[in-house]
């Protein structure tokens, strides 16, 4: 599964490292988002398995178990 939030679409971003001497050189892994798996019930009763952001998940809670 890729890293993308079901609810908002993020996904990791492109970046540079940067050296004392402001060189700048492309990071192995970009900036990744803050996600969490979790189950959410759907409208007809069943589960499903869905990668959500942390700043998400903390807002949501009622909403997402």
């Amino acid at each position: 599964m890729a890293r993308i939030c079901y609810v908002t679409g993020t996904w990791t971003k492109a970046g540079h490292n940067r050296s004392h001497s402001m060189r700048q050189t492309k990071r192995k892994n970009g900036f990744r988002p803050n996600l969490i798996i979790k189950k959410v019930k759907l409208a007809d009763g069943s589960t499903m398995k869905v990668k959500v952001k942390a700043k998400i998940y903390k807002s949501a809670r009622g909403f997402i178990a």
